[in-house]
């Protein structure tokens, strides 16, 4: 992995901890997980297993010590991970047909897959505060929509940015 790679994602986690910060619960201790832009724009621009690896724990960790949802720490850590894998595989099948389109449609798909993993993990492993399908209903659903919006607009503007600083390199 190269340094500048590595500062980059790190830039796009911090980024991703700001907007999950910023953000108030909205539903019974859940809110929108607006990380999950960042960690997608991430693997957008560096689709490598290593570095869905390392940007999906990162993003996993600091969501799970910013959420405001009770004991989400695990769930948060355990679902990245998992997300980032299954958002990386859906990329690699759809490489080719890339548009912003694609890409709005991969993060509405990782958004949902996402917060049907977090609440599935979350009714396992510590409860759920609500009932399954209104929490997915009320936060998931309206994060997906937000998710997939953002994608289209910021990721044109983060390549901008990367290009021109020379802190990344496109391959497509």
């Amino acid at each position: 992995m190269k340094t500048k790679d590595l500062v980059f994602m790190a830039l796009l986690v911090g980024l991703g901890a700001i907007l999950h910060l910023a953000v108030p619960g909205i539903y019974l201790g859940m809110k929108p997980d607006f990380s999950l832009i960042m960690l997608f724009i991430g693997i957008l621009l560096f689709p490598e297993k290593k570095h869905v690896l390392l940007l999906s724990l990162a993003t996993g960790i600091i969501s799970g010590m910013t959420t405001n949802f009770p004991n989400g720490f695990f769930p948060n850590f355990f679902e990245k991970p998992i997300t980032g894998f299954i958002y990386f595989g859906l990329f690699l099948l759809l490489k080719k047909k890339r548009t912003p389109l694609v890409n709005g449609l991969l993060t509405a798909a990782g958004t949902i897959v996402s917060g049907f993993v977090f609440l599935s993990l979350a009714l396992l492993l510590v409860g759920l505060p609500g009932p399954f399908v209104a929490l997915f209903g009320t936060v998931v659903l309206l994060t997906t929509a937000f998710n997939t919006v953002a994608v289209l607009i910021i990721e044109p503007l983060v390549k901008t940015i990367g290009k021109r600083s020379n802190l990344i390199t496109l391959a497509d």
